[in-house]
């Protein structure tokens, strides 16, 4: 999400930080799992409790939130406006002039969430200069046809990438409550000595930076989500709801901390607003599909209804999905045909199962049963993970992507002969330190007995759309830089600035004398070092 606040000095390369942080696509965790379920407060999920105490404060610290959190609370009013501006007019100005416009034909705002469909990539042939078109890289954008090629990622999709950001948010808002929660109970788990409160506040204000505050608040649509390039209007696509499907992560947080008293509704006044504009913009767009795109379609639908106080709206629009779209979702045996009629059939799976299963706990909130909902075949959720479980993971797809929706179905349906918790040990060693572990009580610990913060890997802990999501475990986000804009600091000498003015634009400075794609290299320079300098320079003080 390009903010004011996002002027980054980075690497282009993918040499950036590995935060560690696993980012499930979605969880919906009920304020009385975490309240009223002793098995959560045992020293079997100690482990767990400080993976995501861990894990919120690397969101928080590294969130592109902090530099703007730490400005509005160490400065004056005058001196966040000159701030604002400097940080986002003159200098996108700068260098939306001299630098390459991806999409100069996008009549936009600035606060438009803008997500390139990464599953679809150019195809110039027939298209007259194609040196031309090699040199200048945004007629690509507006001249040539767009093909989609499912399982295949074309990289140019991070250069306008709000959802990474959207993303980490989400986490955020889910880590962060829990972390607060956590603390209270073993004040000892507080490693980095934050201050009392701190991790509440700081995802608090990040949600306001994000939904409330005039200058920054993203507007409450997708019309520019999932956007496909290519001659003509380029407008969003309808697997753009996808970019917002974490809100159960974020229902969860702020639930936890109304329920504990520590937000009012005073504090959540505006993101509820935001999200009663955002709920008729998501209902007017024929967005439920048959597949993942409509299940995630449906708890997000539901999630927001919660957050907003329609607990009927919410009851009506989960029994619509399971009487519904889900009613052809499982087959007799278990398999979820459209999901593994895709080129990685073991992430769909997963990825879906996680959908249906969140869907179900939305579900049980507002007083409907979807656990024991059975499609027109006769199968339910419990049978596609038992089928889902006899699969090995295929290239570029990960066992763990499997983990959290395992763990949900035992702790729901039981697991008298230990099959679940034998699959998840026979899997990751470290299964109980992982977050999930925390809210899914009563489960066994296959006597491992973790008491260290397991590293997340490349693989991931969650899983996610690769077409439609540019969601992963933060350590893959970093990787691929799907979180370069959360980031502000020196980093190899480069510049890279993100979307502005509605305009993508990309300068790199190798050692502050070679810049590409730009023809004035001296005056440019001189500017740039000028303005990051003085932004530098400001004395932001924050704990890292």
């Amino acid at each position: 999400m390009h903010r004011p606040w996002t002027l980054g000095v980075l690497g282009l390369s993918a040499t950036f930080a590995r935060a560690a942080f696993p980012s499930y696509p979605n969880e919906f965790v009920p304020p009385k799992v975490l309240l009223s379920t002793p098995e959560v407060w045992t020293n079997t999920t100690r482990a767990a409790q400080a993976s995501i105490v861990k894990f919120a404060d690397e969101v928080l610290r590294e969130g592109r939130s902090h530099l703007l959190l730490e400005i509005n609370s160490e400065f004056s009013s005058a001196w966040r406006t000159w701030i604002y501006r400097l940080m986002y007019d003159e200098l996108a100005v700068i260098i939306s002039v001299i630098g390459h416009s991806m999409l100069s034909n996008l009549n936009h705002s600035h606060l438009d969430l803008l997500i390139l469909d990464q599953s679809y990539w150019p195809n110039c042939d027939g298209i007259g200069n194609t040196t031309e078109l090699t040199q200048e890289e945004s007629k690509v954008y507006v001249t040539c046809p767009y093909e989609r090629r499912d399982g295949q990622f074309n990289p140019d999709y991070r250069l306008a990438n709000d959802s990474g950001a959207t993303q980490a948010l989400m986490d955020a808002l889910l880590y962060a409550p829990i972390a607060h929660l956590v603390i209270s109970k073993s004040p000892e788990l507080n490693t980095a000595k934050r201050p009392d409160g701190w991790y509440a506040s700081q995802a608090l204000r990040a949600a306001q930076i994000f939904f409330v505050d005039e200058a920054t608040r993203v507007n409450p649509h997708l019309n520019y989500s999932q956007l496909l390039r290519g001659p003509g209007t380029q407008v969003g696509s309808p697997t753009g709801v996808l970019d917002m499907h974490w809100w159960p992560k974020a229902l969860s947080g702020i639930l936890l901390m109304k329920e504990m008293g520590v937000w009012s509704e005073a504090d959540l006044a505006g993101v509820v607003n935001w999200a009663k504009a955002y709920i008729p913009w998501l209902q007017t767009n024929e967005l439920a599909k048959a597949d993942n795109h409509g299940s995630y379609f449906f708890n997000q639908l539901a999630a927001l209804q919660i957050l907003v106080g329609d607990l009927d709206g919410a009851k009506a629009t989960v029994q619509d999905y399971f009487t519904g779209i889900y009613m052809s979702q499982i087959d007799e045996k278990g398999d979820q045909p459209k999901e593994s009629a895709r080129t990685h059939p073991y992430h769909y799976r997963g990825y879906n199962l996680c959908a249906m299963i969140n869907s179900a706990r939305l579900a049980e909130f507002v007083g409907y049963d979807g656990w024991n909902a059975k499609s027109s075949s006769g199968a339910g959720i419990q049978t596609a993970a038992d089928y889902a479980m006899q699969f090995t993971p295929g290239p570029g797809e990960a066992a763990s992507e499997l983990f959290p929706q395992i763990a949900a179905v035992a702790v729901k349906f039981g697991d008298p002969s230990g099959k679940y918790a034998a699959f998840l040990a026979s899997k990751d060693q470290s299964y109980p330190g992982r977050p999930w572990f925390l809210w899914n009580q009563p489960l066994s610990d296959s006597g491992l007995a973790v008491k260290f913060v397991p590293e997340d890997d490349d693989s991931g802990n969650g899983s996610v759309d690769p077409d439609n999501s540019t969601a992963g475990t933060a350590s893959n986000n970093a990787v691929l830089g799907f979180k370069v804009d959360w980031k502000v600091g020196l980093r190899s000498n480069r510049l890279y600035h993100g979307r502005c003015n509605g305009v993508a634009t990309m300068v790199v400075a190798q050692a502050g004398t070679n810049l590409v794609l730009v023809q004035n290299a001296a005056a440019i320079v001189a500017i740039v070092t000028v303005v990051v300098t003085a932004i530098i320079a400001i004395p932001v003080s924050f704990t890292m």
